[in-house]
């Protein structure tokens, strides 16, 4: 069960990753498009993670918006540059479907 969780969240990251040619004009400053997304969508960052590009690390975020519904995924490169790669409606939360992790004894 938890295999078929990890292998379906893995090809949907894959999916977006490799979506980012066809989003490439859809790229600013990520203030600008942060200012943007939560002015005209109410969205907030719902989460994130590092991503090891070819040209460099980035950082992909999930911003999403429990008002309107909306999402968007953005990639933020080492020159401070986001680009849209994917926006939705019909945003829904989940419960952390992360494991808890064992506290590190000192």
């Amino acid at each position: 069960m938890l295999l078929k969780r990890i292998v379906a969240a893995s090809l949907a990251v894959g999916a977006i990753l490799t979506a980012i040619p066809a989003h490439a004009g859809d790229c600013a400053a990520r203030e600008q498009v942060v200012q943007r997304l939560e002015r005209d969508y109410a969205e907030k960052l719902a989460g994130g993670g590092l991503h090891d590009a070819e040209a460099g690390d980035a950082v992909v975020e999930v911003w999403a918006s429990s008002e309107t519904g909306t999402f968007t995924v953005i990639l933020t490169g080492a020159d401070g540059v986001s680009c849209i790669l994917a926006t939705g409606t019909d945003w829904f939360q989940t419960r952390d479907a992360m494991p808890e992790q064992a506290g590190i004894e000192s």
